[in-house]
């Protein structure tokens, strides 16, 4: 998942998790060696209608999107997956995503359990889901942002302390003036950087960390491996509007969009609905016994990890086990703190699309949810 308005195809399948990779001649692909189908099957789900090759019958649903008919649209369509495909049904299922996925995931989650527990009806098997860089409530995520642009020292003091003054942290929509002008001081403070990504290249021509962007919740531009690319977008832009590649997915002409692109503006613009905060649906399904993990990439000042560690401490959950470093093949990999009903990873070095700028250290992550343990120890470390 990615939005609102963005494509998981784009973002999640061709530039993060899934097995091939777009060039940056926009028509060929290459194999990624940490592809996340290693360890379980992959959908690919772009929601709601308007995003990417998704669509309606009525022209008019595109106008109409928002946060609950998102979960009850991709709720259908979950069922109907299930009754076209019927082998997978009973199977061990997860949901996945990040960024405004924040909203839909466990919104999702919620629609499934709760249409289960009403219906009985069982296709689906739910068993947790895992957020990343996840927008959840606006409070917390806002505070976080200042925080993180500060201590990481992207802004002054004085517009730290003026953020502080003028932003209530209420809602990344409904902001004041003075507030607007505040984060307009802070994106020049800022300067050509990618925010979603601070200590990477940024695509030229690319947009900051203009308010215009903070609130669209859009993701931006990144890159993967050793050959840093901060252009993978627009190399997704041209592969996915090739008629034959169109053809090869088997997008019906009917109703291709006449220009496919990574986000949608129209539905962008006309969200109808968007919760202030989903932390009470933690408690809800942690109540389920839901699997629920969260990570963070450390150099996203988007969705930092300043903003994920304020929600966290907001559910008021017990420690199981206290904040550590985890590793891969003796190095770092990031540092994770188990709760009663959660588990928080953090991944060093990367950005707000974890598996495109730490793919390694992003796998790793992804097989040890699906097994349900710890993050990995070095095993040569001396705790004497």
């Amino acid at each position: 998942f990615a939005g609102p308005g963005c494509s998981s195809i784009a973002y999640g399948l061709a530039e993060e998790l899934g097995p091939f990779h777009i060039n940056a001649d926009g028509k060929s692909l290459y194999l990624n060696p940490y592809s996340w189908n290693q360890a379980a099957n992959i959908l690919f789900l772009d929601s709601p209608v308007g995003v990417g090759f998704s669509y309606s019958n009525n022209s008019q649903d595109v106008l109409t999107n928002g946060d609950k008919r998102t979960a009850k649209d991709s709720l259908t369509f979950l069922k109907k997956w299930f009754k076209r495909f019927p082998q997978y049904k009973g199977r061990e299922f997860y949901i996945s995503g990040e960024s405004y996925a924040g909203h839909y995931v466990p919104q999702l989650a919620q629609a499934i359990v709760r249409s289960q527990k009403l219906t009985g009806e069982k296709s689906i098997n739910l068993k947790g889901y895992m957020v990343g860089n996840a927008l959840t409530d606006d409070f917390h995520d806002h505070y976080g942002v200042f925080h993180f642009m500060w201590t990481a020292g992207l802004i002054s003091d004085e517009t730290y302390k003026l953020l502080n003054v003028f932003c209530d942290f209420q809602s990344f929509v409904h902001t004041s003036s003075e507030c607007d002008k505040i984060l307009d001081i802070a994106d020049k403070e800022l300067g050509n950087i990618d925010p979603y990504s601070i200590f990477t290249p940024s695509c030229p021509g690319s947009v900051t960390f203009s308010k215009n962007k903070l609130l669209k919740r859009r993701h931006s531009v990144g890159g993967i491996g050793e050959k840093y690319d901060p252009c993978t977008e627009q190399h997704s832009t041209v592969y996915f509007n090739l008629p034959e590649v169109q053809k090869a997915l088997h997008i019906n002409p009917a109703f291709a969009p006449s220009k496919w692109d990574t986000c949608s503006d129209v539905v962008n613009e006309n969200w109808k609905d968007s919760a202030r905060s989903v932390l009470h649906i933690y408690h809800e399904l942690i109540g389920y016994g839901l699997r629920i993990w969260m990570f963070s990439g450390d150099t996203d000042a988007v969705i930092p990890v300043t903003s994920t560690r304020y929600n966290i401490d907001s559910l008021k959950l017990p420690t199981v086990t206290p904040w550590h470093p985890w590793y891969d093949e003796g190095q770092v990999g990031g540092w994770t703190q188990v709760y009663k009903g959660l588990t928080f990873v953090t991944v060093r070095g990367a950005g707000h699309e974890v598996p495109l700028h730490q793919p390694k250290l992003a796998l790793v992550l992804f097989k040890a949810f699906l097994s349900g343990s710890s993050m990995p120890t070095f095993t040569g470390l001396d705790d004497s």
